[in-house]
């Protein structure tokens, strides 16, 4: 994060409270906010999607429109849909430790045409997989979307060859990922309801109910109505992963919800499959950036 152009831009402090430098590009605007002393209630809202990573701190998001009240940390995302407002407080900012978040600002039509495009790729069902939903998503990324995020800052700062091109490469990527989570959750939610009829939904439901096991490649072929290539394929298509790495990222967002409400970090991590105590570890810190055993004490 630290470019030269950023550092030099970050120094000059106009505002205590969500001092702001941005980077405009075609489609998108990148800010830094950073917030050197406490503060409450401090709102925020776009007209346009608003995609925020946590970058140090920690703020208390109190979405306007719903009884919403959580603590946004870094690793995590929190994306706004357009016109949705949000309050924020700011526990811990201090001058010398200053609470600091990037925006990323993404016009409607980028999204369309990024839905789009994968929609042309879609042959799972007749259903729109790739379609983006208006509402609140916060969770925990991943590497990868950390690293993207950070490679993000750097294209947006300064003026490297081909800038605007690389931009649109990482907006296609960053906007593909959150249409992926939006309709894993999506799937998952209409499976556990059991409103889904797509060729996926018993897949999904079986694997959710079976996370300590280990997964049965042939026996979900046969419930996806796929020859094994098909099936990883279609899989791949339409959630961005394998099953296997599915299971995986299901069983890790499992695990830091019970750690965080306080159950034992080493029964978490045998109830769902662990069976090495110190693997869990180190695959849940490379997921979420923290150990369970961090993530356990913020949760108290």
């Amino acid at each position: 994060m630290n470019t030269s152009v950023l550092a030099q831009k970050r120094q000059r402090i106009n505002a205590l409270v969500e001092n702001k430098v941005s980077f405009a590009g075609e489609q998108a605007e990148l800010s830094i906010y950073d917030t050197y002393q406490s503060a409450q209630q401090v709102a925020l809202h776009s007209s346009e999607l608003l995609f925020c990573g946590m970058i140090s701190g920690k703020k208390i998001m109190h979405v306007a429109d719903s009884q919403y009240h959580k603590a946004f940390l870094p690793e995590q995302s929190f994306v706004l849909a357009p016109g949705q407002k949000v309050l924020i407080d700011f526990p811990e900012a201090s001058l010398y430790q200053p609470t600091t978040c990037l925006a990323i600002e993404i016009s409607s039509d980028k999204i369309r045409q990024v839905a789009n495009a994968l929609n042309l790729q879609q042959q799972i069902s007749k259903d729109d997989f790739f379609q983006y939903v208006p509402r609140l998503v916060h969770s925990q990324h991943n590497v990868q979307t950390q690293q993207l995020l950070q490679r993000m800052i750097g294209l947006f700062s300064e003026n490297e060859p081909h800038r605007d091109y690389l931009i649109e490469l990482s907006l296609n990527e960053l906007i593909t990922r959150l249409l992926q989570h939006q309709s894993r959750d999506l799937m998952l939610s209409s499976c556990q309801q059991q409103r889904s009829t797509t060729p996926f939904s018993q897949v999904l439901l079986y694997i959710e109910q079976h996370l300590s096991d280990s997964l049965d490649i042939d026996s979900l072929c046969k419930m996806a109505c796929m020859s094994r290539s098909k099936f990883y394929q279609q899989f791949k298509l339409a959630f961005g992963i394998t099953p296997a790495l599915w299971q995986q990222q299901r069983r890790l967002q499992k695990a830091y919800e019970l750690v965080q409400q306080g159950q034992p970090v080493s029964q978490v991590g045998y109830q769902l499959g662990f069976n090495n105590p110190s693997h869990f570890s180190r695959v849940f810190k490379q997921s979420f950036g923290a150990a369970p055993t961090t993530v356990a004490k913020q949760g108290n």
